[in-house]
């Protein structure tokens, strides 16, 4: 059984806590100053997850013309365990599970940003029904 039970429970979850911590001055902050676009490619449900330069988060397709400077491409599994802190993103990126195509370092740098969304991502998910 995968993590999320769709793509709409999966954007839902990633979508709002990536908004959460984004919204945080600091770590907002920091993230617009790395003038970095992400792009998540999640598989298991299927789905895309953007962040801007500017810290805003698209779930889905978009119209607007984005190159990413960094993609990730995981399962839902996989980023189910990260936001849990089951898996290391050094770990899942030499064991082939989270593959990334543009600057590993940038993101590595960006890493200690995240301790809020540990300890936030349970709750998010439990708010939209993921039992964990």
């Amino acid at each position: 059984m995968q993590a999320f039970e769709s793509t709409e429970q999966m954007y839902d979850i990633i979508g709002s806590l990536l908004r959460e911590i984004l919204a945080d001055e600091t770590i907002g902050t920091k993230y617009r100053e790395s003038d970095m676009i992400i792009k998540y490619n999640i598989s298991g449900p299927t789905g895309e997850i953007w962040v801007t330069k500017e810290g805003e988060v698209i779930c889905g397709a978009t119209d607007n013309p984005l190159a990413p400077s960094v993609a990730m491409t995981l399962s839902g599994d996989s980023c189910h365990a990260f936001w849990m802190q089951e898996l290391s993103l050094p770990m899942a990126v030499a064991k082939g599970k989270i593959k990334v195509k543009g600057s590993l370092v940038k993101v590595l740098k960006l890493i200690p940003l995240l301790k809020p969304a540990y300890k936030a991502y349970p709750e998010i998910a439990r708010k939209y029904g993921m039992a964990v």
